[in-house]
């Protein structure tokens, strides 16, 4: 059961579920695409609105080299203990995707673009921190929160911000979903794109002096000796995402093909292995006469790994959710990146995946478990709580040291 000392905004979360899921789904009927520049604007400011009653100075800030701009809330910098809050506000739904609008599928789901991946997550994180804010010991912790719009394309624009705000903090939030099942992130898969080029010569493809190299076949080989990477280095994966080649006329040989791969690794020093042995893959088909591979890309997001502080971390963060009566809480590796990839790789310890619970993101059958929105928010508050009055400690020691 609740413990008899919880700050009663904290324990009346539960009963502002029809406040929480109207701004849910008033949020996620705002299309705001990665590639929707006056979407993602719009967006901004909603979240402006709602975030700016914070304490503290809200504003939109500038990602370098794009003309988008993310949201900052700064409350109480000069506070001995330091949180850094993570979240993003594009989906991957463009303006003309036919998935624009939230569905009520039953009393505990909705389905809509964005409810999950991570739109619910900024729910979660505000409602925690309104909850928070009426708390008695508030004034013992300060906190920064980014809210990015371009996560789903790599948060090219916004690392520089991301790894800036690492440095100014002892612990990183990031509320990106829940598993299904409920159980948080301890550590994610590194991300690259790669784009392998095949070059071959161009010929009729009657020839019988088979002047041809065929650029196709050649890309081919290379792909299917690639694929095997997976089960060669444990803990790789290697996806095979798009294929070009060759031109309308089929009697001509193909002198040019393209590929276009995705790489996750579990820790950075795999990065270099499966690298060379790209390498490896592509060096027969080099050695021929005629035919030229390239490799080129880069990984965008570094893996991130677990840490003994986050672990002591999660453990307060376990306590938190027994003291509210809710089940266990637990954490899991995942393959998909987030922020959190680049705050943990800036020396940032994180909890990830502190959002709600749902499904299917990134397609029209996206949903949310709502009475997750409340108790996410809940274990968030209390933890603040704790954090703020030192009821809590991390590994023994200050209640946000690492």
């Amino acid at each position: 059961m609740p413990p008899m000392s919880l700050p009663s905004a904290i324990a009346a979360l539960p009963d502002r579920a029809a406040e929480l899921c109207a701004l849910l789904v008033r949020w996620c009927d705002q299309n705001s695409g990665s590639e929707n520049p006056a979407g993602l604007g719009a967006m901004l400011a909603l979240l402006q609105e709602e975030f700016g009653r914070l304490p503290g100075v809200t504003a939109a800030v500038d990602l370098p080299g794009t003309s988008a701009r993310a949201l900052r809330v700064r409350v109480r910098p000069g506070a001995a203990r330091q949180v850094f809050f993570s979240g993003h506000f594009d989906t991957v739904y463009g303006a003309g995707d036919p998935f624009q609008r939230c569905a009520r599928l039953s009393a505990d789901r909705l389905r809509g673009p964005g409810v999950i991946d991570m739109k619910g997550g900024l729910v979660v994180m505000l409602a925690a921190l309104q909850a928070f804010e009426q708390t008695p010991h508030a004034g013992g912790l300060g906190y920064e929160i980014l809210l990015n719009p371009d996560e789903e394309t790599g948060s090219f624009g916004a690392a520089p911000l991301l790894v800036g705000a690492a440095a100014r903090h002892r612990l990183g939030l990031v509320f990106e979903p829940a598993r299904p099942d409920g159980a948080l992130v301890h550590s994610r898969k590194g991300t690259g794109n790669f784009t392998v080029i095949a070059r071959g010569r161009a010929a009729h493809a009657a020839s019988t002096r088979r002047e041809g190299r065929n650029a196709i076949a050649a890309l081919a080989e290379f792909l299917t000796a690639a694929a095997r990477l997976p089960d060669e280095l444990p803990g790789v994966l290697l996806n095979i995402g798009n294929i070009r080649g060759g031109g309308p006329a089929t009697n001509v040989v193909p002198d040019l093909a393209e590929a276009q791969l995705d790489l996750r690794v579990t820790r950075a020093a795999e990065r270099e292995a499966v690298l060379a042995r790209l390498q490896e893959c592509a060096a027969p088909i080099n050695a021929r006469e005629g035919f030229r591979l390239e490799i080129t890309g880069a990984f965008n997001r570094p893996p991130m790994e677990r840490t003994p502080a986050a672990d002591a971390a999660f453990a307060a963060w376990q306590d938190c959710a027994r003291q509210l009566g809710q089940p266990a809480l637990t954490w899991v590796h995942a393959g998909g990146g987030s922020d959190a990839n680049l705050l943990a790789a800036a020396g940032l310890p994180c909890l990830d995946g502190l959002g709600p619970v749902g499904d299917r993101l990134h397609s029209p059958e996206e949903w949310i478990h709502l009475p997750s929105i409340a108790e996410r928010a809940q274990v968030a508050a209390l933890f603040l709580h704790r954090l703020a009055s030192g009821e809590a400690s991390l590994d023994g020691r200050d209640p946000v040291a690492s």
